[in-house]
């Protein structure tokens, strides 16, 4: 018999004079016996209680209410880990440095002739002030806590290493040795390509990182690729999509026309990078040799092992690709992009990250221009190492037109491109009827099935604050995803749909919920890149958001 989560610490010592007196047919010692495990089921479920009731009592403690209410609901469990056997741990680190053999250069150091980058005592000390101590250490096991806590003492010590660092141009090995833990991208993986290396390095190392990341953002152009919308201020996955639909739009308003939508994929965009090439863009951008020379040093030789549970791999030594994890890396893959632009005037490219779509605005069914631009983008990936996937490259055709025309195929180095009907761009559903059906019906969908767990909250007697707290972050969240860019032009049908979960979840809760309508004029972030001045792009102009419902 399951005795449940309340009683597994109550053991034999409660449960064991019941079974005996029962046994013994002793009526009176199994009475008692009872008596004596009512007594501590009741203790077991006050102290379960109690402590459930303690994730709940300081509201500002956020890590704690998530606790609780992860305990309660089992909201979101622990993923399935790899199988942590050593061989299997070296063939996974093989895997993940496979693009080593595709880099045929060797890091050659430019002779500085400029002043390397000196970093301020002032600097340093904020930094370790800011770190998160919750912060998983790396090879070197030195926990954020004690960084944070000794920065006073040690801020005149790394601020020496560091600018020695700087103006040698040399990282030392230890601080970009990386431990890589395979995170499952799916539930159940079944191959190595299912894992995503996430890289852990030295806490320091990501405060050192951040610091020449905020030097190097200070000097660069502000209107430098416009169209890229990751990794920077005032900037969504929103501004991204409405970027990329405004033109669409816009041009299908034309006699005779039609628009392809290419949706590219790169394999493991941030490994298969080489550091040279990358090197070469940055000091056409402006960064100066000696500041180049740190970040060619920094991606190369590299030491790098996969780690599972207590187990290690043995190591493998990189200079190929930016670590997954790191603090630069993201911003230097968008470096590496920022000069993959459409030539065409009739072609425009939005990029999210690796996330990267081009639209072909097409008349009189001369997709001459678009065809280039594909042949073009696909050489400048095989000049910069990066590597389209087609077989996850997908393709939608906007033709509204009445008279019906073949498209033919797109195909890139000899492989046909997957033309779909609706295919997920920056997490909502694009259809070629450029409705929004299948994405307000995916929405309500996964909303629905988070209902079950603010039930199981409900039944917990947790407090009604709690109940709202877990709708806005779970429930609201997926409803209000990107409202902003479908939330005006939904169906009768898909509003209804929407608005039905949140009354479902008011009435678990008790209490009455703001409406998507309100969601939707007021959004939780309403500042957006759209609402910029200064970064507004030349095909998008904000307006007032009309009725919803």
């Amino acid at each position: 018999m399951s005795r449940g989560p309340n009683l597994t610490h109550l053991g034999r010592p409660v449960h064991g004079p019941r079974d005996k007196a029962f046994k013994a047919g002793d009526g009176t010692g199994l009475r008692t016996a009872r008596a004596s495990l009512s007594r501590g089921i009741k203790k077991a479920k006050q102290d379960y209680s109690k402590k459930i009731t303690n994730h709940f009592k300081d509201s500002r403690d956020t890590r704690s209410l998530w606790q609780g209410i992860q305990t309660i609901t089992d909201y979101k469990p622990a993923s399935q880990t790899c199988d942590d056997n050593i061989s299997l741990l070296n063939d996974l680190n093989s895997f993940f440095a496979r693009f080593e053999a595709t880099n045929t250069t060797s890091p050659q150091k430019t002779p500085p002739h400029d002043q390397a980058l000196c970093l301020s005592a002032e600097s340093v000390k904020r930094a370790l002030s800011t770190i998160n101590p919750r912060k998983a250490t790396g090879p070197d096991n030195i926990p954020g806590q004690v960084l944070r806590d000794c920065a006073e003492e040690l801020t005149d010590i790394f601020t020496d290493i560091f600018n020695t660092s700087l103006s040698q141009a040399a990282v030392p090995s230890h601080f970009k040795t990386s431990i890589i833990i395979p995170v499952p991208k799916k539930p159940a993986p079944s191959c190595f390509n299912d894992y995503r290396p996430v890289a852990l390095t030295p806490i320091i190392m990501k405060c050192f990182e951040r610091l020449v990341m905020s030097h190097i953002k200070s000097i660069l152009s502000p209107t430098l690729d416009p169209f890229q919308f990751a990794y920077r201020a005032k900037r969504s996955t929103e501004d991204a999509i409405c970027s990329a639909l405004h033109p669409a739009l816009t041009h299908l308003e034309k006699a005779d026309s039609h628009v392809r939508m290419l949706f590219i994929d790169f394999s493991s965009a941030f490994k298969p990078i080489i550091p040279q090439k990358l090197i070469c863009k940055l000091v056409k951008l402006g960064l100066n040799t000696s500041l180049c020379n740190w970040i060619l040093d920094f991606l190369s030789e590299r030491p790098q092992a996969v780690r599972v549970g207590n187990n290690i791999s043995s190591s493998i030594t990189l200079s190929t690709g930016a670590p997954q994890g790191c603090v630069l890396s993201p911003l230097l893959f968008t470096l590496l992009t920022h000069d993959c632009t459409p030539t065409y005037s009739t072609n425009h490219m939005v990029k999210f990250a690796d996330d990267t779509t081009l639209v072909g605005l097409i008349t009189k069914n001369d997709e001459t221009h678009y065809r280039k631009e594909v042949d073009r983008l696909t050489t400048w990936c095989r000049d910069n190492n990066l590597l389209l996937n087609v077989s996850k490259t997908k393709e939608i055709v906007v033709d509204f037109r009445r008279r019906h025309t073949e498209h033919p195929p797109l195909t890139i180095d000899g492989a046909a491109v997957e033309r779909v009907s609706s295919t997920k761009f920056l997490g909502v559903h694009i259809s070629e009827d450029l409705s929004w059906a299948t994405n307000s019906e995916s929405l309500a969908k996964k909303a629905q099935r988070r209902l079950y767990f603010l039930r199981k909250l409900k039944r917990a007697k947790a407090p009604t604050s709690i109940l709202n707290t877990f709708y806005r972050g779970t429930i609201e969240s997926i409803l209000s995803s990107c409202i902003t860019v479908w939330g005006g032009s939904c169906t009768e049908h898909s509003k209804k749909a929407l608005q039905r979960v949140v009354n479902t979840a008011g009435k678990i809760i008790g209490a009455p919920l703001p409406s998507l309508q309100a969601t939707y004029t007021n959004p939780p972030h309403p500042e957006s890149y759209l609402d910029s001045e200064r970064h507004q792009p030349p095909c998008t102009q904000p307006v007032q958001p009309p009725t919803l419902w």
